[in-house]
């Protein structure tokens, strides 16, 4: 992922890049966001003074918006032990006080509410990047539309039933009202990236037969429950976005044809932008042009941070 994204308006061209921009009631300075990039510098989902020098000076730069990483809505939903969480109330203080400095410079703040589904319990980057089986230390067991792993190497997810589903709502609801108290300007829900909500809308990873299994309108209903359920507690004259991937790369998968229905169906139900990324869902050889979509490869040495996965 680059490290900042562009507010994209009709016929956007980079007179329009510091210029603000208004949606809702909120005001953005200029088109410059900085993107979530994981840090996997977290114990038990808790935000540190890591997070808030690295958020805090990217707010200094300038920029309109700052986004965290993906901050998981429930313990098993974190790609690593190491992700930040917002699934206990616990975790509000250290994040409001970061909010409160990001937007002392001007920015705004805003956060990607997710959850893995089956790539979650991994170690972390620099030690291997492997997945944890469930039954080792650091490891949990993953969940997903269907019980399919994302690697043949790794151990298989839990298929979640009607009932790990309403969890799954209730979870992201309850990370949006802890959202809101932490002092967030935006919401992005993360359904990209081969993490639980792409796992559903892609034909590749969801095989269920039942209301979210199936056909199109099926296969996207997690999403728009989601969707529904954060509305629930977040202010309507706030910003809200979606990203996904708009393409999996891979045949019989999802395609970018099949992201524009539901784009428009977010529009209608009041969501502000559908930030377009793309892949992540399976192992899928993406071709490398200019434009291509950013994916990251495989055991990293340590750096200072990290792109988003």
């Amino acid at each position: 992922m680059p490290l900042l994204s562009i507010f994209a308006s009709k016929n956007i061209n980079m007179p329009n890049l510091f210029s603000p921009l208004k949606i809702k009631n909120t005001e953005f300075r200029n088109r410059i966001v900085v993107s979530p990039m994981c840090e996997y510098s977290s114990d038990d989902g808790f935000a540190t003074n890591w997070h808030l020098v690295h958020l805090g000076s990217r707010a200094v730069g300038g920029a309109a918006l700052v986004l965290t990483e993906a901050i998981a809505v429930s313990p098993e939903g974190r790609i690593s032990y190491g992700d930040t969480g917002i699934y206990k109330d616990a975790h509000i203080d250290k994040l409001k006080e970061i909010n409160e400095f990001i937007q002392s410079q001007g920015a705004l703040s805003g956060t990607q509410l997710a959850h893995a589904g089956r790539k979650a319990s991994h170690e972390l980057p620099w030690n291997g990047n492997a997945q944890i089986p469930s039954n080792q230390p650091n490891g949990w067991k993953a969940v997903a539309p269907s019980a399919i792993p994302f690697d043949a190497k790794e151990e298989a997810p839990l298929a979640l039933d009607k009932a790990g589903i309403e969890k799954v709502k209730a979870d992201f609801k309850a990370a949006a009202a802890r959202t809101l108290a932490a002092g967030f300007d935006v919401i992005e829900i993360h359904a990209a990236h081969g993490y639980l909500i792409h796992e559903f809308y892609s034909p590749l990873s969801n095989q269920r037969t039942d209301e979210y299994g199936g056909s199109f309108d099926n296969r996207i209903r997690l999403l728009l429950e989601v969707v529904e359920s954060v509305q629930q507690v977040w202010p309507a004259d706030k910003p809200l976005f979606v990203r996904i991937s708009s393409t999996d790369w891979t045949e019989g998968g999802w395609t970018i044809d099949d992201s524009v229905a539901p784009a428009a169906i977010l529009k209608d139900k009041g969501v502000d932008l559908v930030d377009c990324s793309s892949a992540g869902n399976v192992l899928a050889k993406i071709p490398l042009k200019p434009g291509y979509r950013w994916s990251l490869p495989g055991p990293l040495a340590k750096p200072a941070s990290l792109p988003a996965r």
